[in-house]
């Protein structure tokens, strides 16, 4: 279902619940993730899915797309107005993307630890962006901050049907 308007609430019924739980709830959370195209160009998609899985993320949903220049708007338009979103808009139609649905207790924070800050140089060592991020802008990870956020995302990318 690549292109759907974002910020849309997956349909009911199918796929898996989304937020079964939230933070020290010992119930499943599910976020989303893109690898991006530093990451894919790279040829860092595997090292990264394998961090992923050892922090027992459990992998629901796994595509690879190339974002046209309306997908990628679409997707990015909560930063509209923000001056890097025309360098964004470019990065991430430059090549092909991983987008993932994934899920483990508190997946949110625990997915955006892991990541590190996005600004590579200010990320905590062993970080994904810490390891595999050249520049603030080229961040190697995208991950979901809130799991409102998580639903729409997902729903942007993949049907109920395609989640596992």
């Amino acid at each position: 279902m690549l292109g759907r308007q974002p910020r849309q609430r997956p349909p009911r019924g199918g796929g898996f619940d989304i937020d079964r739980g939230g933070k020290g709830t010992g119930m499943k959370q599910q976020t989303f993730t893109i690898l991006k195209p530093d990451t894919v160009a790279k040829r860092n998609c595997g090292a990264i899915i394998k961090r992923i899985e050892e922090e027992g993320f459990e992998i629901r949903g796994v595509k690879r797309v190339t974002l046209s220049e309306d997908q990628a708007k679409a997707f990015y338009a909560v930063h509209r107005e923000r001056p890097f979103y025309r360098s964004l808009v470019t990065f991430m139609t430059e090549g092909p993307v991983w987008v993932m649905a994934l899920d483990r207790d508190n997946a949110v924070e625990h997915l955006r630890r892991i990541m590190g800050a996005t600004d590579p140089a200010k990320a905590d060592a062993g970080t994904i962006r810490a390891q595999f991020a050249s520049s603030i802008e080229r961040n190697a990870i995208h991950g979901s901050d809130s799991p409102e956020n998580a639903r729409s995302e997902i729903a942007f990318f993949f049907a109920a049907s395609e989640l596992l």
